[in-house]
């Protein structure tokens, strides 16, 4: 009977330990931003670690939310930090939606795109000022963000509104939490707070 030496048996348990290692790199690397070690099974975390794409939305964000939290360093009160926490319970409650997984990744995209937005992280165009119901003093000024999906920031006097960008059939039509905004050669129809009356506005100066 042929018996193999030492070194012959080390060979193949040193290539089965680079392959291991080789692997829990790829794993680690993969993964998401946190920790997957002792998540709760059937928890959003769970899914997020289970799920390569999703685990790539995490790790975005937690860059975009580290680049947003130096630009926030003075920021007071922490909104920025409330936000995040206010998010992962909003993201967490996916459970409740029909399709638990999309809306885990539409979560992840909204808040990145957010966060890219509101802290000037991607590519903006404007401001756009657009002057409503023949008022030249009733403006909303308007700035687009290159985000996915597509945002913009409308700012009238002290009121600040995010928007995302929804489908059309022409024109542009975004919608934030109780504001829209949808435009066509430079006319636009802007609704301000809830069940609030639309306004007619027209684009006018660049600022």
């Amino acid at each position: 009977m042929h018996r193999l030496s030492p070194g012959q048996l080390a060979a193949p348990l040193f290539t089965a330990i680079l392959l291991l290692q080789a692997a829990f790199t790829r794993s680690a690397e993969n993964g998401p931003s946190f920790d997957c070690e002792g998540v709760r099974e059937g928890s959003t975390e769970a899914m997020v670690c289970a799920d390569e794409v999703l685990a790539s939305l995490d790790r975005k964000l937690a860059e975009v939310y580290a680049a947003a939290l130096a630009k926030a360093s003075n920021e007071h009160p922490p909104v920025l930090k409330a936000g995040q926490r206010g998010w992962i319970k909003g993201r967490n409650e996916c459970w409740k939606a029909d399709d638990q997984r999309q809306c885990v990744e539409d979560s992840y995209r909204r808040r990145i795109a957010e966060l890219q937005a509101r802290y000037r992280l991607a590519p903006g165009r404007g401001p756009v000022t657009f002057a409503c119901d023949g008022n030249p003093a009733d403006e909303v000024v308007i700035t687009y963000f290159a985000t996915e999906p597509p945002t913009l920031i409308a700012e009238r006097g002290d009121s600040v509104s995010l928007m995302y960008r929804q489908p059309s059939a022409s024109g542009t039509n975004y919608r934030g939490r109780n504001e829209s905004f949808r435009e066509h050669g430079g006319e636009a129809t802007i609704i301000w707070g809830f069940d609030a009356k639309p306004m007619q506005c027209r684009q006018s100066t660049t600022r």
